[in-house]
């Protein structure tokens, strides 16, 4: 008798696992798809898109004396494919 139940419950957690993969899936999509149109969007805001290597001819926070400061490209939010 307690195989027989021991194999209902097997069921019903076979049923509900695959239930929680499938909205597992489903949410990843939808956050994959929202994290790449905010993506997009920063770069429009920040004017990143369609920029060529030489159009950041910045100084700076310095007085633009050629030193290591006068040109930041630290990482905003990290992205590794950025156009200068």
């Amino acid at each position: 008798m307690g195989s027989i139940f021991s194999a209902i419950g097997g069921a019903i957690m076979a049923v509900i696992s695959a239930i929680a993969n499938v909205l597992m899936a489903i949410v990843g999509g939808i956050t994959a798809v929202l994290v790449a149109i905010w993506n997009f969007l920063l770069d429009i805001i920040c004017c990143r898109c369609g920029r060529t290597r030489g159009g950041r001819m910045g100084t700076g926070r310095g007085a633009g004396t050629g030193t290591a400061t006068t040109t930041t490209r630290g990482g905003r939010f990290g992205r590794r494919n950025r156009r200068y």
